[in-house]
């Protein structure tokens, strides 16, 4: 039987942060590419450092040619990303930094096994494994420490960007370690917090003062109580951030865009790559099944895996874990969830509309636990299969 009384711990970091920077520049390439033609494949990697950004990678167009034309846009890209996200620094500056373009054309031995044929189906971009989770603990069916690691996060860059705390910096991370009583979260044991400040002369208690009513207001009521430990900038000043502190990669924050370590990853990145890489696509169709699964009242926890093989199309296998909460038996969710979606590239793409310039937003705070968006935007956190999946057990 699974443990009912614990302490579990995730972290989050904040759009400014040197890997999330990455991250954004990555997934913004990719969007403005499906933008021009929604069945691009697109493999995008930023590396970022003090004054400088590199993009590399590759891409790959119907019409080769085009490619050349959009070159000349990843500059533009890459300064929009960075001002958005707020760095003014005199060594990390949108109107300054240093870009490198080294993208290229698409592997044609990749594109052979990926692309339909007359005697074949499109195959999945590349082999490996992908997962997906929910838990019925909070609103959204996400873990508690991560969702409330990233909804502090976000708070804080409102307040930033509004002008209404302007002396924080876009660089941050926080980290909350939650109690669990019976299974469910209730309250939070320390709150680590360190945020990039504009003043040097700013402590670690001035900066408390500023974060602490926004963090009480994004957390549960009495989650935060005299016996939590606070730990706020905790090293002092933290006035250097992004790329300059740190150098950045696309990718490297994999935990963080998941479950906070609460549920397995399949070590696949998803930032940068277009729908047709499963490392991606499949991630966000495990998590749409796991997530209505557990709408549908079926279980309150559930994680499921799917495995692909590069250039086949359908999933070589299928896992459903429902860690003792099942209303229905594994087998039978694993059944359920592969008659009621196709679960081959072209199938996810097609049912969950990921042909669109839909991802930059997904770069920071989390690729899971979001609210669907009109345009199609987190589409994989839709509750839209609970029907199907009950009507198939």
């Amino acid at each position: 039987m699974a443990r009912q009384n614990y302490v579990f711990t995730s972290e989050s970091v904040s759009e400014g942060h040197p890997d999330k920077v990455c991250d954004r520049i990555s997934d913004a390439v990719l969007d403005a590419f499906l933008a021009e033609e929604p069945e691009a494949r697109v493999a995008a990697e930023t590396f970022a450092t003090t004054n400088r950004v590199v993009i590399g990678g590759e891409v790959g167009l119907s019409d080769q040619d085009k490619l050349k034309d959009y070159m000349g846009k990843i500059d533009e890209i890459a300064r929009a990303c960075i001002k958005d996200i707020g760095y003014e620094q005199d060594k990390f500056h949108h109107e300054t930094v240093e870009i490198t373009n080294l993208l290229h054309e698409q592997s044609a031995h990749i594109a052979q096994g990926v692309d339909a044929a007359a005697d074949k189906e499109e195959g999945a971009g590349d082999q490996g494994i992908m997962f997906g989770y929910a838990t019925n603990e909070t609103p959204d069916l996400m873990p508690a420490p991560i969702q409330y690691s990233h909804a502090i996060l976000r708070r804080l860059a409102e307040v930033r960007k509004s002008g209404e705390q302007a002396v924080l910096g876009p660089d941050a991370k926080s980290q909350l370690s939650v109690k669990y009583e019976n299974g469910k979260p209730v309250g939070v044991t320390s709150l680590v917090l360190s945020t990039q400040h504009l003043d040097e002369t700013l402590t670690s208690a001035d900066i408390r003062a500023i974060v602490a009513p926004y963090i009480e207001e994004t957390l549960p009521a009495g989650w935060l109580t005299d016996e939590t430990e606070w730990h706020v900038n905790p090293t002092g000043k933290f006035v250097i951030g992004g790329p300059d502190g740190d150098a950045g990669l696309t990718g490297r924050k994999i935990i963080v865009d998941t479950y906070g370590g609460a549920a397995p990853h399949g070590g696949g990145a998803f930032s940068g790559k277009d729908p047709t890489k499963v490392d991606r696509s499949a991630a966000y169709a495990a998590r749409y099944l796991a997530k209505n699964v557990v709408a549908a009242g079926l279980a309150d926890r559930c994680t499921i895996q799917l495995s692909y093989a590069i250039g086949v199309s359908k999933p070589l296998s299928i896992y459903a874990d429902t860690h003792g909460t099942g209303q229905a038996a594994d087998a039978q969710i694993e059944a359920a969830v592969s008659q009621v979606m196709d679960l081959t590239p072209r199938g996810i793409r097609e049912h969950l509309q990921m042909n669109k310039p839909i991802y930059q937003r997904t770069a920071a705070y989390g690729h899971f636990g979001r609210k669907p968006d009109a345009d199609g935007g987190f589409s994989w956190e839709k509750t839209d299969l609970v029907d199907a999946i009950k009507a198939a057990i």
